[in-house]
């Protein structure tokens, strides 16, 4: 882009003209919530802001970087540059999981992730219906890591450092896989 890609400035050069109402009112909401935020910390002290709303903020959002790191990061799962790359290919570069409880906690969309890329709009009451129905047409192409998180999460870190592509395959010079060995 040329000049800052800022996503708070409605005129930054990653928005169109359609979309800058829309920028100025979520740059009105983060205003909002932060001068709200302020007036909680006069009132109850930074201390209880920190444990009521800055903990449980900090936890939702481990978890969803938890999630999300495990959803797209899987030895199995391919990558591609754009000259392979396509929507179906994309849609299908994911992992369902299974976090026991938690699958309902999160409403499914650990376990219905790869229905999630290919049905974005699809409410997500709907997901596990259609996870049902994409597993035999899929076929070998639907991914399926019933390992248990803790142990996914370290197994990733550990195996899934960088991609490159396969060696001596001249047919899929745009496909990487994941490598560990620096």
């Amino acid at each position: 882009y040329e000049g800052l890609a800022c996503h708070y400035n409605p005129y930054g050069p990653i928005y169109n003209d359609r979309e800058r109402l829309q920028i100025y009112i979520s740059d009105v909401g983060v205003l909002a919530v932060t001068y709200g935020l302020y007036r909680l910390v006069l009132a109850k002290g930074l201390a209880w802001v920190i444990c009521v709303y800055g903990v449980p903020l900090l936890i939702v959002n481990a978890f969803l970087v938890m999630i999300t790191y495990l959803q797209h990061t899987h030895p199995a799962l391919p990558h591609y540059d754009s000259s392979e790359w396509d929507w179906l290919r994309g849609a299908l570069a994911t992992v369902d999981r299974d976090y026991g409880i938690l699958n309902k906690v999160f409403h499914n969309i650990t376990d219905t992730h790869v229905a999630h890329h290919l049905f974005s709009t699809m409410p997500h009451y709907h997901a596990m219906e259609a996870t049902k129905a994409i597993k035999p047409i899929l076929g070998e192409y639907y991914s399926f890591d019933g390992t248990p998180v803790y142990k996914a999460i370290f197994r990733e870190a550990k195996e899934c450092i960088y991609v490159e592509p396969d060696e001596g395959e001249q047919s899929s010079k745009g496909v990487f896989w994941f490598r560990n060995k620096i």
